[in-house]
């Protein structure tokens, strides 16, 4: 019988993960002489090298590459365990981890981290932003317990809950206020400032612009939405953004923001966790908590148009 801890399982993972020995042990709240120790002392117990060490970064073997998903599979299964005592007590309590794309994270976590935080007391929130294929990645490892995410992501391990939809707005220079919405043709011949690769919020931008099987003229890739507003801002060209963005990113910015004529292009936004999950009917609870707050943001923004508290959407 192999005398394999779990703590050496999740050091070997963590090493794999960063490729690092210094980040991976800051990653384990440990020292970097403990954590080459205990990779040293797991190699010894298995027989063979799980890391070829260089100067600056380690390689994974081809023993520790195949080594891999079966470690991240216990370990996903040794968490589980814990999820499933968590939920037998009744209560959302404890650690929760949950990763959120770049284009919600800052409008609706507030929201979501009170309205979570109040009804449960003793919940421990781990939040991680970053972009949709390195959060699926994530789930899938049983590195983070939900994700808030624009649906699809059509993942066969993934559960998937539509929570709302909305729709994405122009945003055109200041001095363009008053001229007339353009539509897609239009807007294909225009300098159109879209998030970088990777985003999915491009990928939903650019289908709208491609009705036809025709691409805009012309592209410029911004880190940010802030950033995109910005450089409309500075008659560099136009943008578009979705509705929960409008309040926060306009607030600065010389812009004008207004709705498409006709079909408006729009995303589903959702929540997804593995299926195996035992936290599935906690995790339902979070999803009403998550589309409560995207729904009242929605509505509390179509109030403040009607009442002429910001002329955003001009009919």
């Amino acid at each position: 019988m192999l005398n394999l801890t779990l703590k050496q399982l999740r050091y070997f993972e963590a090493l794999a993960r960063h490729g690092h020995f210094g980040r991976a042990a800051e990653t384990c709240a440990i020292s970097q002489p403990a954590l080459s120790m205990q990779i040293r002392e797991m190699e010894e117990v298995l027989g063979s090298d799980l890391f070829e060490r260089g100067a600056r970064q380690v390689r994974l073997t081809g023993f520790g590459a195949a080594l891999l998903p079966r470690v991240r599979d216990i370990l996903r299964s040794v968490d589980e365990l814990g999820d499933m005592a968590r939920v037998a007590r009744g209560a959302l309590s404890g650690r929760l981890r949950i990763g959120v794309i770049p284009t919600i994270a800052p409008y609706l976590l507030p929201a979501i981290i009170a309205r979570l935080t109040e009804a449960n007391p003793s919940l421990d929130l781990h939040l991680r932003e970053t972009i949709t294929p390195k959060l699926i990645a994530e789930l899938v490892e049983g590195r983070l317990d939900t994700a808030i995410v624009a649906l699809p992501v059509s993942e066969p391990a993934l559960m998937e809950v539509e929570l709302f939809s909305e729709d994405f707005v122009l945003v055109r220079p200041g001095a363009d206020a008053e001229k007339p919405v353009p539509d897609r043709e239009m807007l294909r011949e225009m300098r159109l400032l879209l998030l970088e690769e990777g985003h999915c919020f491009r990928d939903q931008a650019l289908s709208f612009c491609h009705a036809g099987g025709v691409a805009p003229r012309e592209l410029l890739d911004g880190s940010s939405l802030s950033t995109l507003v910005q450089m409309v801002g500075a008659g560099i060209g136009v943008t578009l953004i979705p509705e929960m963005a409008v309040a926060v990113e306009t607030r600065s910015a010389q812009v004008a923001v207004a709705r498409f004529n006709g079909a408006q292009p729009s995303r589903r936004i959702g929540m997804v966790w593995r299926r195996t999950s035992p936290l599935t009917r906690p995790l339902m609870d979070v999803a009403e908590v998550v589309r409560a707050v995207g729904l009242a943001q929605r509505a509390g923004e179509t109030l403040a148009a009607r009442r002429g508290v910001e002329p955003l959407f001009p009919g």
